[in-house]
């Protein structure tokens, strides 16, 4: 392609990576310029090879291939993996100093139209003033001349994957997991491959759904967020043919999880399991969750003797923050689950199965045994909404002040978060879309019915209704 400007969509420059709709907001022409402006960023931090994934997507074939080339036109040598899920980019980079930075051509957990890019320089998330830097230098056309064309290869990193990410269950006794009947729902994603090569060496019987790569998702949309995704699960527990199962999105970051009366547990009470059992060997630890988690989880880990901390939402976001902070444990409600304890800090939802495995299995306690003990509270999910009109940042800003005005505790890591006796609210403009978007939890139905009217109250004095 020639070498000149080239202007994306708006919309697909994001916080946390870029995302368009194919043939709409995205083209061969938007990754090409994606390939030949990361280079210059590779080059720029003293790198020359970059890892290229992609997921199933039907489009995503295509766009890897413009991807390559701007990239090898940028005078980077490309590392070439195939269809993998992001964790496996993410390892690509991680475990290997030759290779400087990684991108996975995929759509995530969006509809089966959409796709994009997930990017990491240096073994550090490439989110927002680097996206925007990069959008700068294609715009104007900031790229190098005279390069010599960048070199490529074939890699198959499966074998070394899996082999690295079995290490979580290091230790123990195999006895612990052979009775178990574990469900794996890879919803047609591109973690389907390697989940088939995992359980072969995972004690238990193993029952497998959808682990063939399919872009046209036809079983049911690859979201373990959204409950009806989770049917398959749900239904295998209740006919009483597994003991409970796991779910992955598209590029296999984020985790569901559905125990043995078929009750969905949330990524906060994933990480909950999760963060007990590291405190039991590293009482301490600095474990980091997103700034929609329940209370339930900060409370525990403070009582587990850890150092809970309230992140943004966004998983390149609590990334870097636990480089910041030193957290080893790290999770947001999406699903996102980062190990940095024995791991690399990325989120990995593979790895935080076997993780979650192990943590079963040091306590004696099944899942559905943990889910039991969790308080029981009254919460809404994310409330996302529109404000015609209005800015949602500058509503957000104009309630933090009255906040501030009438002296009201709240929490500002991101968005205005509201404790008061019956529980907590939170609101924060979305980072990717033009709404609000709220939440709220209570132990009581009465609790939350008070904290909405709350929330509606506050939003009605600045001339906004939910």
């Amino acid at each position: 392609m020639a070498e000149r400007g080239h202007r994306f969509h708006a919309s697909l420059l994001r916080e946390y990576d870029m995302r368009g709709v194919w043939g709409e907001t995205l083209g061969l022409r938007d990754a090409w310029a994606v390939g030949r402006s990361f280079a210059e960023c590779v080059r720029g931090n003293g790198g020359s090879c970059v890892a290229v994934a992609r997921d199933g997507r039907l489009s995503s074939p295509a766009l890897e291939n413009a991807l390559v080339d701007g990239l090898r036109d940028g005078g980077i040598t490309v590392q070439r993996i195939g269809i993998a899920p992001t964790p496996l980019l993410y390892y690509a980079v991680a475990s290997s100093e030759q290779v400087h930075g990684g991108i996975e051509v995929t759509g995530s957990h969006n509809p089966k139209q959409h796709n994009g890019f997930k990017m990491d320089l240096g073994g550090q998330p490439f989110f927002g003033q680097h996206i925007v830097e990069l959008g700068r230098i294609a715009r104007t056309g900031g790229w190098r001349q005279g390069l010599e064309r960048g070199g490529l290869c074939e890699i198959d990193l499966s074998e070394a994957y899996v082999a690295r990410i079995l290490h979580a269950l290091d230790g123990i006794d195999p006895a612990r997991l052979e009775r178990l009947r574990i469900g794996w729902d890879a919803g047609n994603g591109a973690a389907g491959p390697l989940i088939e090569r995992l359980v072969q060496h995972v004690p238990g019987r193993h029952t497998l759904f959808y682990t063939t790569v399919d872009g046209n998702f036809p079983n049911h949309h690859p979201d373990p967020t959204e409950v009806e995704n989770l049917g398959d699960l749900i239904a295998a527990v209740a006919a009483g043919k597994i003991d409970f199962g796991f779910a992955f999105d598209g590029d296999g970051d984020r985790l569901g999880v559905v125990d043995g009366r078929g009750r969905v547990l949330w990524g906060d009470q994933i990480l909950l399991i999760l963060a007990q059992d590291l405190l039991r060997t590293r009482p301490g630890a600095r474990i980091m969750a997103d700034v929609k988690s329940s209370q339930v989880l900060f409370d525990t880990i403070a009582a587990a003797g850890g150092h809970a901390l309230m992140a943004p939402t966004g998983h390149s976001l609590i990334k870097s923050g636990m480089k910041q902070t030193g957290a080893v444990l790290a999770g947001e409600m999406t699903g996102h689950l980062f190990f940095a304890d024995d791991y690399y800090g990325y989120d990995d939802a593979l790895y935080g199965a076997l993780r979650l495995l192990a943590a079963c299995a040091r306590s004696g306690q099944s899942l559905t045994a943990w889910r039991d003990a969790m308080p029981e509270t009254h919460a809404t999910p994310d409330l996302r909404f529109a404000v015609p009109g209005h800015d949602p940042v500058e509503v957000v800003a104009a309630i933090i002040a009255a906040l501030r005005a009438d002296h009201v505790p709240f929490d500002t890591t991101d968005g205005a978060r509201v404790t008061t006796p019956d529980g907590w609210w939170l609101l924060r403009a979305s980072n990717t879309q033009a709404l609000l978007t709220a939440r709220a939890e209570s132990l009581t139905a009465a609790g939350l019915e008070r904290l909405l009217a709350g929330l509606d109250a506050r939003l009605a004095a600045v001339g906004v209704r939910r």
